[in-house]
């Protein structure tokens, strides 16, 4: 989260913290991609091909 969002971890644990409070979450559950994305209004596959490394594909398109 802190390195997507460019922030320090200390900024990064509160707004996991606040995360779960919106989602009603306990101390010992995770935050989903999914809700860290929604949360903050953010596009998913992007978010999840960053965590993953994974480059998107773009599809060559004739002259």
């Amino acid at each position: 989260m802190s390195e997507i969002l460019g922030i320090k971890l200390n900024t990064a644990q509160t707004l996991i913290r606040t995360i779960k409070d919106a989602y009603c979450k306990k101390k010992h559950q995770d935050v989903t991609i999914k809700e860290f994305c929604e949360y903050k209004g953010l596009p998913y596959d992007e978010v999840f091909n960053m965590i993953n490394k994974i480059t998107p594909k773009h599809d060559k398109q004739s002259a």
